[in-house]
Parts: C-alpha cells; sequence; structure tokens
C-alpha cells in the first residue's frame, strides 16, 4: 500500500480532496433524487423518469463545456459562479417540486440543475495529472485512487440519499445533496494547491478535444462501459425480485460496487510495462466475457458471483481509459477531455438503463444483462481496430495543431 500512502502524501493532497469528496457525494444522489423528488410531486415514474433522464443528458453534454472553460479560464473562475447557478436551479426544483408544479416545468428546471453541476471529479483529476505529470506510475495510482473514490460515492450517496427520503421526503434529500455541493465546491475552489495555469488557447474546430486524437474512441468505449452501471442497476433489481428476494439488490449491487474497488485498488498496485492503449482493449474485451456469465445467474448467490466478477474487472477499464487520454491530450485541455469522459459514462448509464428496461418489459428480467457483453465486446473491437490511434504522438504539438488530428 505505499504506492496509495506515497500518492497521497503529495505536499496539499488532503487539502483539496477533502473538500472535493464532499462535492462529489451529490454528483451520485441528483439523478435518482431527481427520480424520487419528481414523483413524489407528481405521482408519475414516467414524468420522473423524463426529468432524471433530461438531467442526465444535459450533464453528459454541458459538462465538457464546463472543463473547457476551466482549462480556458481557471477552475476557480468557473467552478464558483456554476455551482451558485446550480444552488438556484436546485433550489428551484425543490420548491417547484414541493408546490406541485406541472410536470414539463419540473423537466425543464431538471435539465438546468444537471446540466450546472459542478465537474468537481475531471478537476481533481487535473489537480493530480499537473502534480504527479513527471511520475506515470504515481499518476496511475491516482487515477486508480479516484476510481475508487467513485465506487464509494456511488455506494454510499444513494444509500444515504434513500434513508433521507424514506425518513423524510425527496425535498429534504436533495436539500442535505444541495448543502453539500455548495459547500464543497467553494472549499475546493478556495485551494490552490495542484491547480495548473490557465491556457487561454483554444483547441480549433466545432468540437475542441473530441477531435483531438483518440478521444472520440475513448468517449465511445466510455459509454459501453456506462452500459454496465445501468444495465446491472435494472437487471439485479428485476432478476431479485423475479427470484422472490427483491430486498437482495441493494447487497448484490454492493457487491459489485466492492469488488470494483478491490480491482482499482490492485491495478493501481502493479507498475504495469504493458503499453495503455493494450492495456485499455484487453481490459473492455474482459469486462465483455466477464458480464456474459450475469446472464446464466439463476440464483441469488450465482448473482452476487457473476457481480463480483464483473466488477472486478470494470475498475480496471476505467482506471485506464483516464490513464490513457491523459496522454493522448495537452496539458491545456486536460479538464475538458476528463469531463468529456465523465459525460460518456453518464450517458451510458442513461442508455444502458434505458435498453435493459425495455428488454425486461418484453422479454423477462434476465435479458436486462444482454446489454452489456454487446456493448462492451463491440467497443473492445472498436479499440482493437483503432488501437494505432490511442498512441501518443510522436512530437508534443501546439493544441491548435493537435486539434486537427483525428
Amino acid at each position: 500500500m505505499k504506492s496509495y500512502l506515497a500518492v497521497l502524501a503529495s505536499p496539499g493532497a488532503w487539502r483539496f480532496l477533502a473538500p472535493a469528496l464532499l462535492a462529489r457525494l451529490p454528483y451520485a444522489m441528483l439523478q435518482i433524487g431527481i427520480l424520487l423528488l419528481v414523483e413524489w410531486s407528481t405521482g408519475s415514474y414516467g414524468a420522473a423518469g423524463v426529468a432524471s433522464a433530461a438531467a442526465a443528458v444535459a450533464q453528459a453534454l454541458i459538462g465538457p463545456q464546463t472543463g473547457r472553460l476551466a482549462d480556458r479560464y481557471g477552475q476557480a473562475k468557473v467552478l464558483v459562479p456554476q455551482v451558485l447557478a446550480h444552488g438556484l436551479a436546485l433550489g428551484g426544483l425543490l420548491a417547484l417540486a414541493a408546490g406541485h408544479a406541472p410536470a414539463p416545468v419540473l423537466v425543464a428546471v431538471a435539465t438546468l440543475a444537471g446540466g450546472s453541476m459542478p465537474q468537481i471529479g475531471s478537476m481533481v483529476r487535473t489537480r493530480w495529472a499537473h502534480l504527479l505529470g513527471g511520475s506515470p506510475d504515481r499518476l496511475s495510482t491516482a487515477f486508480a485512487l479516484e476510481s475508487i473514490t467513485d465506487e464509494l460515492t456511488f455506494t454510499v450517496a444513494p444509500v444515504l440519499l434513500v434513508a433521507l427520503s424514506t425518513g423524510f421526503s425527496p425535498v429534504w434529500a436533495l436539500t442535505a445533496a444541495l448543502v453539500m455541493v455548495v459547500a464543497g465546491t467553494l472549499g475546493f475552489s478556495a485551494v490552490r494547491r495542484g491547480v495548473p495555469e490557465p491556457a487561454p488557447v483554444v483547441a480549433r474546430g466545432g468540437h475542441g478535444v473530441l477531435r483531438m486524437r483518440g478521444v472520440a474512441l475513448l468517449a465511445a468505449a466510455f459509454v459501453a462501459i456506462g452500459t454496465v452501471f445501468g444495465s446491472l442497476q435494472v437487471g439485479i433489481t428485476s432478476s431479485t425480485a423475479a427470484l422472490g428476494q427483491a430486498g437482495a439488490a441493494g447487497a448484490v449491487y454492493g457487491t459489485f460496487s466492492g469488488a470494483s474497488m478491490v480491482g482499482g485498488i490492485v491495478y493501481g498496485l502493479v507498475q504495469w510495462r504493458v503499453r495503455t492503449s493494450h492495456r485499455l482493449a484487453v481490459a473492455v474485451g474482459l469486462l465483455s466475457a466477464a458480464t456474459v456469465a450475469l446472464s446464466f445467474a439463476g440464483s441469488i448467490p450465482a448473482l452476487y458471483g457473476t457481480a463480483a466478477l464483473a466488477g472486478l474487472v470494470i475498475a480496471p477499464a476505467v482506471i485506464t481509459g483516464y490513464t490513457l487520454v491523459e496522454q493522448l491530450v495537452p496539458t491545456e485541455v486536460r479538464t475538458e477531455a476528463f469531463s468529456w469522459l465523465n459525460g460518456a459514462t453518464g450517458l451510458g448509464i442513461a442508455t444502458g438503463a434505458a435498453l435493459a428496461g425495455q428488454l425486461v418489459d418484453r422479454l423477462g428480467a434476465g435479458s436486462a444483462f444482454l446489454v452489456p457483453p454487446v456493448t462492451t465486446g463491440l467497443a473492445a473491437l472498436l479499440l482493437v481496430l483503432f488501437l494505432r490511434r490511442l498512441a501518443p504522438a510522436v512530437s508534443a504539438a501546439p493544441v491548435r495543431e493537435l486539434a486537427t488530428v483525428s
């Protein structure tokens, strides 16, 4: 564990990690929180699903644009107005929901709340890359630590949200999330340690960083990885209910998350000598193979085992993807690049959940597990076919030139 301790002992790291953790918990609470809030207000799961999906899509599409602004003007100059806008949007949504406003109004304001969510995870990774960029092994360990943190927040946050929603109401649950995101983001913004200098050079082209070498390919792979999370949420919930043990869903999904944390920890301890691009293709291929087993899980113990197997493989794929994009893009646009991967994961989660839900309605509970092997298998094939695009450019060209590489 010396690798992790060395990374955590980096000068000033805890000063930005502590407020970042507080700000990241609401990131994992927002989508399901909006779902519960709108259903509570309108009594319609249909309206709630639309509002939740609208928030997720807005977050996925607008997040990279705020990442671009952070690269250009600095993190604090973007985060402070952004979190204030998010506070107004989420606060407005809470007030409108409490007043039982019409569903279209709630969907519109939920979209604003999702689009204005601060991209703390991307900015933390940017700080790590700035602090540890000279040490690839330590940076890989730091990204493993970030993956573990993501799993922790996505495990703890929904439990906290549901507890507050059932004990009080969804309004109180999202109010707590609002307080955490504002306090955490303002605290994170105030810490200057690890913040790279703004680079007022904008990548050429309508899509900016997404047009750079390998970034769109990585984003596509992360959409596929996101479908694993979304389809497993639906598949585990429907399968445990079909097996007559609906209450086991949380524990089974928790096993998936716990195994992912273990996989991330072990992966971060290894000093890899295999090319990062090759590691990613192998990891996504293994993820496709591992998720096949879920379709054959006909009992609760089998669900635990197959969910754990999938979890062990997914964290290494995520960590490798973030490591690779850091190698592909110039330092001036790291935040935007990380935000594209975050947004792609969010789109994948929403897509996976929607596809799995449709399959369950038509074919039965276990059919939800057909989604991950197909999506990740296609992603692995794409990575293998275009592997050369994931090799960093030989020379460090300026941002304006790199933007034209496809």
